[in-house]
């Protein structure tokens, strides 16, 4: 192996016979703009023409817009367990509603025994009713079940992969192999992360009133993009 100042000439290796067959790779620490010899990730992967060369760049962007895509599946994924966990508590309040509804009758019917109705609605108007009024508030915990979770960690890992491999060829400091990873970072957040934000505003007569905040909803709406900019972390 000769090295001449950054550059790292590398022989290959017949790995069943151990003879040296086919040009060096050429490999460099600093900026260069190597094309042809030029090697990424393993001996193998050597680049000996221009087409092999621009196939080697295509591969890479969609390399890249694969990572945007399942940086997003993931987000989406998220977000439907978050709804599918709205939807069941919605449910389940709906039923506590109807079980309230049926004790507030059942302890209306039992009130008017011996006595009058106004007289009933009166006492628990007064607070002697049977029964308080008083709002309680019921905190639901859901948990992801295990396949859900599984299919997550499955997503993550993925991108994790795909991260840390387009670190090691971003390592190699070619210049052609760097802007196809910005124009594959540039590609997929176009078309996979596109910004929508949701707001909701009342109708009717509502609107005479509305103020510059009434408008919208409490919760703060998510934006999509809005993420670490960094690829190998997801």
């Amino acid at each position: 192996m000769a090295q001449h100042t950054s550059t790292l000439l590398m022989p290959r290796m017949d790995m069943g016979h151990g003879d040296m067959d086919g040009p060096e790779c050429k490999i460099s620490m600093l900026w260069n703009w190597y094309t042809i010899d030029a090697c990424f990730i393993h001996p193998s992967w050597q680049i000996t023409t221009q087409g092999a060369f621009a196939a080697t760049c295509i591969g890479i962007m969609l390399m890249v817009v694969l990572l945007e895509f399942l940086r997003r599946l993931g987000k989406e994924y998220d977000e439907w367990i978050v709804r599918d966990f709205r939807r069941r508590s919605a449910l389940i309040r709906e039923q506590q509603r109807r079980l309230r509804q049926q004790q507030q009758r059942q302890t209306s019917s039992t009130s008017c025994d011996g006595k009058g109705a106004t007289t009933s609605v009166t006492e628990r108007r007064r607070g002697g009713g049977y029964m308080s009024t008083k709002a309680t508030t019921t905190t639901l915990k859901f948990r992801a079940s295990p396949l859900q979770q599984l299919i997550r960690a499955v997503i993550h890992a993925v991108m994790f992969g795909l991260g840390y491999l387009v670190m090691l060829l971003a390592m190699y400091y070619n210049g052609y192999v760097i802007i196809s990873i910005l124009i594959g970072a540039l590609i997929g957040k176009f078309l996979c992360d596109w910004l929508t934000v949701q707001f909701e505003i009342p109708g009717g007569d509502e609107e005479e009133d509305m103020d510059m905040d009434g408008g919208f909803t409490d919760e703060v709406p998510r934006q999509q993009g809005v993420e670490d900019a960094t690829v190998c972390c997801g």
